[in-house]
């Protein structure tokens, strides 16, 4: 071949377009989040009630080299290997379902009273890569649908629209999820053809609206699901940061038919750049082996295996604590506690009653949800931002297009004391002068 033929210039391909492109790229759920952090990244002095990342105070670079360094001695001491074999485990490809299965085996059993086979838990790349796995491995044909709460996680959502399952939403109350209003909108699903396959639920301080399923409706859940005959998938990242009085039994530790699929992460207990998430999943399959199983496959062929390194700083971190993330994140459990009280107070002296401003009382997590008499839109946000200096998510975007319009998400994770008055003060404002108008 001649140089002036590898030198000439060829056609310009014509751009992309969306329409192109899988119809989930331009779908509110998924873009929701880049506005947001665009109109974030344009206001890096305005006080965030937005971001929901856990607290950063007690991070210590120091700590990533310790928890290795532990779970190495593991390794070593307490499962028999020698130096060529861990550094194959820390260096190399591992096993697809994980290699820290054991310890998390032990941490569920610590702190939320589960009984679990590590071969019935499947290590994943962050709770999100978990949802995914389920969702596409629930979805035979257009006909199957789950169902969420009505708020529901973005998240979930999302990993809906990628694997394209139809989400039917269950209006939540302050209790969170109802076994009745989920009874009525399974058989509404199956009376239009459809097959209900599960329900993802967050029995504990839901993101976003923060409810919380009291014991006797989290039996009534399992119940339903029983009859119903459908999974419940439950999302557990937030039970250990309760207000000071006690955590509740997991729906997966009361399952005594095999209904619940038991997802969880170590992102917002320890920190979220290990990305380390987890399934439980020990439903059995007629073919052989478990749910696990089947979802290991899915994951070969995503993302392989979660890195080993990530899972052994985990591994380290549940070592060092005795297999307790409640007893490894105490700290920022009372950060969350004191700056959860700060908040609800700030709102009531802010906002008295008659102010057309309502909120709910969360007993934990990390959110809470104000109501306000405006559209609480991306413009009322742009300028609570340029204005105010307030940042705050809009609800609406949980609702997948059904609600929360006049809502605001506020969370309180990463803030102090201090700015969480700032930012009421602000707020504030923001709202007498929307409210004006």
């Amino acid at each position: 071949m001649s140089a002036g033929l590898l030198e000439a210039p060829g056609l310009a391909a014509p751009p992309l377009t969306t329409a192109d492109l899988h119809a989930s790229l331009t779908d509110p759920a998924l873009t929701s989040m880049t506005l947001l952090n665009e109109i974030t990244g344009n206001h890096p002095q305005a006080v965030s009630f937005a971001a929901g990342r856990p607290y950063e105070g007690h991070y210590e670079t120091e700590a990533l080299h310790r928890h290795l360094r532990r779970f190495t001695r593991h390794l070593e001491q307490d499962r028999g290997f020698g130096e060529e074999q861990i550094r194959r485990t820390l260096f190399q490809y591992g096993p697809t379902k994980g290699v820290i299965n054991d310890l998390v085996v032990r941490q569920l059993h610590t702190d939320e009273h589960i009984t679990a086979d590590p071969e019935a838990v499947l290590v994943t790349t962050g709770c999100q890569e978990a949802m995914v796995l389920l969702l596409r491995a629930l979805r035979r044909d257009d006909r199957d649908t789950v169902l969420a709460a009505a708020p529901t996680y973005v998240g979930f959502t999302g990993a809906a629209r990628l694997t394209e399952m139809t989400v039917r939403q269950v209006p939540e109350g302050p209790g969170g999820l109802d076994a009745d209003d989920l009874a009525r909108a399974v058989r509404a699903a199956r009376a239009e053809g459809l097959r209900p396959r599960a329900c993802y639920v967050v029995p504990d301080f839901s993101n976003p609206g923060g409810a919380r399923m009291s014991e006797p409706d989290r039996r009534r859940l399992l119940r339903a699901a029983d009859e119903l005959d459908i999974l419940l998938i439950e999302d557990n990242p937030y039970s250990m940061f309760h207000d000071g009085g006690g955590r509740l039994p997991t729906l997966k530790s009361m399952d005594r038919s095999g209904r619940v699929v038991h997802i969880g992460s170590f992102a917002k207990t320890a920190f979220p750049g290990a990305r380390i998430g987890y399934v439980v999943a020990d439903q059995p399959v007629a073919e052989g082996g478990l749910l696990a199983d089947q979802l290991a496959k899915l994951k070969s062929m995503l993302t392989l295996n979660t890195s080993a390194l990530a899972q052994a700083v985990i591994g380290g971190l549940l070592l060092e604590n005795g297999c307790s993330m409640e007893r490894a994140c105490a700290r920022e459990a009372a950060v969350y506690r004191a700056n959860l009280r700060a908040l609800l107070d700030g709102l009531a002296t802010r906002f008295p009653p008659g102010s057309g401003v309502t909120w709910n009382t969360p007993a934990g997590g990390l959110f809470a949800v104000l109501t306000v008499p405006f559209t609480a839109d991306e413009e009322a946000l742009e300028d609570s931002a340029r204005r105010f200096g307030v940042l705050w998510t809009p609800m609406y975007h949980f609702y997948a297009g059904t609600g929360g319009l006049d809502q605001l998400r506020l969370s309180y994770s990463v803030l102090t004391p201090a700015d969480i008055t700032t930012g009421l003060d602000r707020l504030a404002a923001f709202v007498t002068s929307r409210t004006a108008r």
